[in-house]
């Protein structure tokens, strides 16, 4: 007799039509032992304040300045940018196959909060009402001059982040980067075909079918995409059409969970965050895209309704308030 397909028991491959790519979905591979690398614990104990930390209020940084002694947010120049303004053209190819263009651009740091011993999720809304904020104007101004401006956040040690105090980077680029042009050019294809933005529909539907959802409010929709690659992957979309964020209500921007920012102005795109978190056994076990994922495509160990089951499932309280409530209770 046929056997019965179940997604969390057979491999299959699922389509991104957002990135136009797709990814093979292993959910029995969990069943396998772990021997591989263990990440050391996350560092429970961060200064509010270290003046060595070039990125703390008063701190000098590499190249001599001294930060001001900033309240909310602070934004500068980085140091050691990966684009520049002025870089010049590597001039016309003498072959197809060698091909260079020219990449400018600017690049900017930054810090969410003065204290580095707090992150955004233990930020209080106007804090993080604040940045959102920041983050608008910044694409406003950079996105006069730039065709695209990237907002992102890498976090912890574990994403090659070596400074604990929260902050993101902001690059601006003269060109649309490959990921960028993947989704730009899916959007406008289906927007074209349907009369509609992909992920306008894409969002309606999840809301229908709820196995993925992980969290709803009036404005914002939090999901673990059909298409997930990374194992707790998540897609945050507004409710309604959104181009960019300097479109943001002030209630939506309110209500806004954060993350690696895209928006674009052109109508069949629409604003969403993407959260790839490394971890897939525990806090101290991540997925290592090797392999199988650089040699031929994006493989995940469970499926994301798993995913998406798990995080439902977890605490609203964040786990180091979680923490200090037992630390507390034990001294009591």
């Amino acid at each position: 007799m046929a056997t019965t397909f179940r997604a969390s028991e057979h491999q299959h491959i699922r389509y991104n039509p957002l990135q136009d790519e797709w990814v093979l979905v292993s959910a029995h591979r969990m069943k396998r032992p772990w021997q591989g690398q263990v990440e050391p614990p996350l560092l429970t104990t961060v200064p509010r304040h270290d003046p060595h930390n070039p990125l703390c209020p008063g701190a000098t940084r590499a190249n001599g300045e001294v930060n001001p002694h900033y309240e909310g947010t602070f934004l500068f120049d980085n140091d050691f940018p990966a684009l520049q303004p002025d870089a010049p053209s590597p001039g016309p190819s003498d072959h197809p196959l060698f091909q260079a263009e020219a990449a400018r651009g600017v690049c900017k740091v930054m810090c969410f909060h003065p204290w580095s011993d707090v992150t955004l999720p233990l930020m209080s809304v106007p804090e993080i009402r604040a940045v959102v904020d920041a983050w608008a104007s910044v694409t406003e101004e950079l996105g006069a001059q730039y065709p695209w401006v990237q907002i992102f956040e890498n976090k912890g040690a574990m994403m090659g982040c070596s400074n604990p105090h929260p902050h993101c980077q902001v690059w601006a680029s003269s060109f649309l980067p490959d990921v960028a042009q993947r989704e730009e050019r899916s959007q406008r294809a289906y927007q074209s075909q349907h009369g509609e933005p992909l992920l306008m529909e894409y969002g309606r539907q999840e809301l229908l079918r709820k196995e993925r959802l992980v969290l709803t409010s009036e404005h914002w929709l939090v999901l673990v995409p059909f298409w997930a690659v990374w194992p707790f992957q998540t897609l945050l979309l507004p409710r309604r059409h959104v181009r960019r964020l300097p479109e943001l209500t002030p209630s939506e921007r309110d209500g806004a969970p954060t993350g690696s920012e895209a928006g674009a102005d052109w109508d069949h795109w629409q604003l969403h965050a993407h959260y790839y978190p490394p971890l897939l056994r525990s806090a101290t076990v991540r997925k290592f895209m090797v392999g199988y994922e650089m040699l031929a495509q994006a493989q995940r160990d469970f499926t994301p309704e798993q995913a998406a089951e798990r995080l439902r499932a977890l605490p609203e309280v964040h786990y180091r308030l979680g923490q200090e409530d037992k630390e507390t209770a034990a001294v009591a």
